[in-house]
């Protein structure tokens, strides 16, 4: 009698132990798949940051057609091909993230952002219109501004570019583009106050540095503001300012500037050369 029991015993035994064994081998199995994920969700970062435009995309098409269920890896090739400034391809990609169940008011936005680098300013409307206006964010509103902008809706416009500025503690690039609008009103008073806010974010910036000059210049304020600049952007500005002044009219003004120009430049500056030559300088 003990023989049978012993028996019983041992392959009760031994089908408990192989059923240990499973279950040790399929929590392993899902610890390496979370693992994966986790290492995955690392590169994906890595993609969208700092890695090459054309590899990530290349990344993440060859992830999202091994994992066609996997929404994240979509966003992220849409993202990728915006960075590699391919929006048209973007738009298709977008289209098919925000028709899934998994689609968000976010990717919405990113879908009109892609739009609007397109200049399918119709397109950009109509998608943000689809968003309810409870989703308040950043990109949303900067997005609303520069349509409102592209409709010459100047008081919406003013009202979205407000609002976008409040939503980011990096505003400079919103008050440079609501300078800039300004500046094609023909406000440029505005839009001088504009740009002068922008630098108080970002010194620099070169691009809202040339917009103030622009705006002074418009008012015919041919003197260099008191902003922080490197020697080869004084020279760069008093070019713009130079050019500026030739257009409006005041030409010896003009061409003492753009002397100012090559003076101030650690190099030769050709352009400006180039300019006083046809000025007879």
């Amino acid at each position: 009698m003990r023989q049978p029991v012993l028996l019983t015993l041992c392959l009760m035994g031994a089908t408990a132990l192989a059923g240990c064994q499973g279950t040790r081998v399929a929590h392993e199995k899902r610890a390496l798949k979370s693992v994966n994920v986790v290492d995955e969700s690392n590169l994906s970062d890595i993609m969208l940051t700092v890695g090459d435009p054309n590899e990530a995309v290349a990344y993440f098409q060859k992830s999202s057609s091994e994992n066609p269920d996997r929404i994240d890896l979509k966003r992220g090739l849409a993202k990728s091909l915006i960075r590699a400034n391919k929006p048209e391809e973007a738009i298709a990609v977008w289209r098919a993230v925000v028709a899934s169940p998994q689609g968000t008011n976010d990717d919405r936005v990113g879908l009109a952002d892609a739009q609007m680098r397109t200049s399918d300013w119709a397109g950009t409307a109509a998608t943000l219109n689809t968003i309810p206006p409870t989703f308040e964010t950043f990109e949303r509103y900067r997005l609303e501004a520069m349509v409102a902008d592209s409709q010459k809706n100047w008081k919406k416009a003013d009202s979205f570019y407000d609002i976008a500025a409040g939503l980011t503690n990096k505003p400079s690039g919103v008050y440079n583009n609501w300078g800039f609008s300004k500046l094609t009103r023909g406000d440029n008073a505005g839009a001088e106050k504009l740009f002068l806010e922008a630098l108080t974010y970002d010194s620099s910036s070169f691009t809202a540095k040339n917009n103030l000059i622009l705006s002074r210049a418009a008012q015919r304020k041919y003197d260099m503001p008191v902003i922080e600049m490197t020697q080869t952007e004084r020279a760069q500005l008093y070019y713009t300012l130079g050019l500026a002044a030739v257009k409006q009219g005041d030409t010896s003004v003009g061409r003492e500037l753009l002397q100012q120009a090559v003076d101030t430049s650690p190099t030769y500056f050709e352009a400006a050369e180039r300019s006083l030559k046809a000025l007879g300088g």
